[in-house]
């Protein structure tokens, strides 16, 4: 008996050495998109990578479109230590950690590689940290997926106008809200598990996000028109409880970060790659793109001017947003 029970002993260490504990070796990740979308595609390439970092030993299950609950319940979970994993939209999880209201402030970000250059800099650590002081999570990786369209069922939308009469859904971000508000209506505030019923049944007229969620998410059979006013670049972070964070041993830890820098590395090129195929397949599938009229000046004048001010405080002062330019060049 004394070989078998040595082999066991060996395979425990194996366990303790990775993962600092001998208890179930699998994470549970919640993923708030159906599969096909860009938070799928971070989340499987992360699975991928530290699977094959820890030889297997450690596993991730992935549980898409919600099954473990909205994606602000996700969050909760994970900071009581009972979820291990979440991938979610950032406007869901900065009311948890306010500071990261700076990244979904309209027109803040003009292109993905300025998103990218904010979420891996200096602004982005210090957000990270700020997310394990506020809400205990750890941010490890980002999904890019683009920048949020508006959709209705309507009529073409060209300008703020156009949108009066309109009911249109939007999260419950306080910034999002206040966005539409400075066009000129009050926005539905509805949970993500509920929108495509509301919109099936024309609760809501409209919503607004990336052009892969809008495919991922088959709103192409209840939207008819899109309107790309790209007033917010959609960022998808990855985080883990702090509290199992902390449970992992230092060599584990180091395997789960790179595996988080990877698949949001991964996540940029999927997004390069990938969204002027999808935005051909909606239009092939009868959604129409109406482009603003006179560009995205008048939709982002009237927000910059009247909703940055509002927020200056939440994300930590004018010198915030201001230090986003210019991280940025501008």
């Amino acid at each position: 008996m004394r070989p078998k029970s040595a082999g066991i002993m060996l395979i425990v260490a194996i366990l303790l050495g990775i993962s600092g504990t001998a208890s179930a070796a699998t994470f549970k990740m919640a993923v708030g998109d159906a599969q096909g979308g860009t938070q799928w595609e971070l989340a499987s390439f992360f699975k991928q990578s530290l699977e094959r970092k820890t030889q297997g030993v450690h596993r991730v299950a992935l549980f898409p479109n919600g099954q473990l609950g909205s994606e602000e319940d996700t969050v909760n979970e994970a900071a009581m230590g009972t979820l291990d994993m979440s991938v979610l939209a950032i406007n869901n999880l900065a009311p948890f950690s306010p500071t990261l209201s700076v990244l979904t402030l309209p027109y803040i970000v003009r292109n993905a590689d300025e998103a990218r250059t904010l979420v891996q800099g200096e602004i982005g650590r210090e957000l990270v940290d700020n997310t394990v002081r506020d809400a205990q999570v750890r941010i490890v990786g980002w999904a890019f997926s683009g920048f949020r369209v508006l959709t209705n069922s309507r009529k073409p939308v060209t300008n703020p106008e156009d949108l009066s009469g309109m009911v249109i859904r939007v999260p419950k971000n306080e910034v999002m809200i206040e966005t539409y508000q400075a066009w000129g209506i009050n926005p539905s505030p509805l949970a993500w598990s509920e929108t495509f019923t509301a919109l099936q049944q024309k609760v809501v007229d409209g919503q607004d996000n990336p052009f892969i969620t809008v495919a991922a998410m088959k709103f192409d059979e209840v939207q008819k028109y899109i309107t790309p006013i790209r007033y917010l670049f959609s960022l998808e972070p990855l985080v883990i409880s702090e509290e199992v964070f902390q449970h992992q041993t230092p060599a584990m830890q180091d395997a789960i970060l790179a595996a988080g820098r990877e698949a949001t590395t991964h996540s940029y090129d999927y997004l390069q790659r990938t969204e002027r195929e999808v935005r051909q397949q909606l239009q092939a599938k009868g959604m129409e793109i109406v482009e603003p009229a006179g560009g995205e000046e008048a939709w982002a004048k009237v927000a910059m001017e009247r909703v940055w001010p509002r927020f200056y405080d939440t994300v930590g002062g004018k010198e915030k947003i201001d230090a986003t330019q210019r991280a940025l060049g501008r």
